[in-house]
């Protein structure tokens, strides 16, 4: 082998050596990335969740209270139409 030859063969080495880094490093950021994601859509959906369960007593109680004056004002209007013009 001649110094030239063996001169490119140990440049193209060390390029091929850079290059799996470089992969190895960007295939780890894709895999981290990729847990963050998860990680990030399990909080929001968790957060939402808990949210729901945290605020629900409270919409019962206001579903209840409407349902009540709805039936308020219901009876309201029924009295009004049975009185006389």
């Amino acid at each position: 082998m001649q110094p030239e030859e063996k001169k490119l063969l140990e440049q193209t080495y060390e390029l091929v050596e850079e290059n799996n880094r470089m992969l190895h490093s960007i295939k780890r950021t894709m895999f981290m990335a990729r847990i963050m994601s998860v990680l990030y859509w399990v909080l929001i959906i968790g957060v939402s969740v808990g949210a729901f369960y945290f605020i629900q007593p409270y919409l019962d109680q206001l579903m209840d209270t409407y349902s009540g004056a709805k039936s308020n004002l219901d009876n309201l209007g029924s009295l009004l139409k049975k009185l006389p013009n």
